[in-house]
């Protein structure tokens, strides 16, 4: 009677690629394997590069992520509604213009539309049916839109902080203290939250 062969687990075939800690020296002494510094709780990219601002319009919350470089990420406050109502759908066509036709050019941005804090920059369906018209939330130019979110609006409700952005902007240098002190800080915006529980 032949022998039965044991059926294991096929091999990974990833295996090579995984990280190997190899002892080394440098001066004599020990390097330690990089996986030692792992910090689970290392700031965010959000936490390391940007500033939390928010605009509230229709008394929904945007949150503006401002990077130091001017860039400002125009996304869904972690307490807008849409989030408890479900996303069904997001759309640039707002009915005037299709901002995901928007095309610069250069590193002046050429060709950017130039929004007002309170244009509507997408629109938003939720499960239920309310349409919200995202503002752009800040004076600036628009550099792109995140189309992604044209073909998948849900994974809003799993996005990382700043990765679920509706569309970037750049405003110029001569408004941004402006436009800054017409938004809420992170701490304006948690001092509005607990007015609004109590």
């Amino acid at each position: 009677m032949p022998a039965i062969e044991a059926v294991g687990a096929e091999e990974d075939p990833f295996a090579p690629y995984y990280f190997q800690h190899e002892e080394q020296k440098i001066c004599g002494e020990l390097v330690s394997p990089i996986t030692d510094w792992y910090d689970p709780n290392y700031p965010s990219v959000v936490d390391r590069f940007f500033t939390r601002y928010y605009y509230i319009k229709g008394g929904a919350p945007y949150q503006v992520l401002y990077h130091s470089n001017r860039i400002c990420l125009i996304c869904l406050a972690p307490t807008h509604p849409a989030y408890a109502e479900g996303i069904a759908s997001v759309s640039y066509d707002v009915g005037n213009m299709d901002r995901s036709q928007n095309v610069v050019k250069g590193k002046a941005k050429k060709g950017g539309m130039i929004l007002q804090e309170d244009t509507t920059l997408a629109l938003l369906t939720t499960e239920t049916g309310t349409v919200y018209k995202i503002p752009s939330c800040i004076r600036g130019k628009l550099v792109e839109v995140n189309t992604a979110l044209q073909t998948d609006a849900k994974q809003l409700h799993q996005a990382a902080e700043g990765a679920g952005y509706f569309a970037i902007l750049l405003p110029k240098i001569e408004n941004c203290s402006d436009i800054i002190s017409n938004l809420l800080t992170q701490q304006q915006y948690d001092e509005q939250l607990k007015k609004d529980e109590t």
